[in-house]
């Protein structure tokens, strides 16, 4: 095992074991603020959700590190389509959840006199069937990967096939890559176009009513007013995602067209892939309100 081989490892390792640390933590103080009593707020739901996803991204993790650490480590036929398909899967629903905890948000805090006020009260009631939707919608998209998905052994006398760490893709024809390409691609920048726009139309809330109060901060900076707060952390939030994201797509398109096979670019995309995941859970649990209650039952 070279040192290149030894750092990938220890960097999938850390990676997978602080996103589950951080991911159990965040679960764990759901189930304690309802156990405590609690009141859940309408999108804990949506939050929850994107934290089963977050797992089921940061898992692929596991076989990641053990093949870095081990050359001769390989998926058995079954485990690798599976391994596969609920990564990406898990890695849709993260996004779709993000979005609609984004665009409920928008319609939560809109003001009483917009088109968005009527809205309010029929968002709580699709909250369940539109994450339902969430899962349907991806687990269908990502179906193909359970027909070219294949593992070491398997794919070794096929033509056309990219071999990663311990698993193999058999390449489709030019036709049906492209439109495979198109497809994914435009699920992923749909849902964060939806995702910016609704982060977007919070500021803009956010900072209209900043101006509206003004006066109540006067003796208070800018800078520690509520709403600018409340302003920076939706930027925050929103940025790393779009950033990790758009990072993420760029590395999967660009495996999609290649010939052959990059260790690089695929160790890479799988990185790029599971920041998010492993640092979301850090940013809800001190940003979230509900949570904050749970830590702070002064706030």
């Amino acid at each position: 095992m070279n040192s290149r081989d030894l750092a990938v490892g220890i960097f999938f390792m850390s990676q997978t074991a602080l996103g589950m640390l951080g991911n159990s933590a965040l679960l764990c103080c759901f189930i304690i603020a309802d156990f405590v009593g609690i009141k859940a707020k309408p999108t804990d739901l949506i939050v929850k959700h994107l934290t089963w996803a977050n797992f089921i991204v940061l898992f692929k993790g596991i076989p990641e590190s053990i093949a870095a650490f081990s050359q001769t480590y390989y998926v058995d036929y079954v485990s690798c389509k599976l391994v596969l398909y609920f990564h990406r899967v898990g890695r849709g629903v993260s996004l779709v959840s993000t979005s609609l905890l984004s665009v409920f948000q928008a319609i939560i805090i809109s003001p009483s006199n917009s088109k968005w006020a009527q809205l309010k009260i029929r968002a709580l009631d699709i909250i369940g069937p539109s994450l339902g939707l969430c899962w349907a919608l991806q687990m269908l998209v990502y179906a193909f990967i359970l027909v070219y998905a294949t593992d070491i052994r398997g794919g070794g006398n096929v033509t056309g096939i990219k071999m990663f760490e311990y698993c193999a893709v058999v390449k489709p024809r030019r036709p049906i890559n492209t439109l495979t390409l198109i497809l994914l691609t435009s699920n992923d920048v749909m849902f964060l176009g939806l995702m910016m726009w609704a982060s977007g139309y919070m500021v803009f809330i956010l900072l209209k009513h900043k101006q509206r109060v003004k006066h109540i901060h006067r003796s208070q900076s800018l800078r520690s007013s509520p709403e600018t707060r409340a302003t920076q952390r939706i930027l925050t939030i929103v940025s790393s995602f779009v950033l990790f994201y758009v990072m993420s797509i760029v590395f999967t398109a660009y495996l999609s067209v290649l010939e052959g096979t990059s260790k690089w670019v695929s160790n890479a995309g799988a990185t790029v892939a599971a920041c998010f995941p492993a640092f979301c859970p850090f940013l809800l649990l001190r940003h979230y309100s509900s949570i904050s209650r749970l830590c702070c039952p002064s706030s």
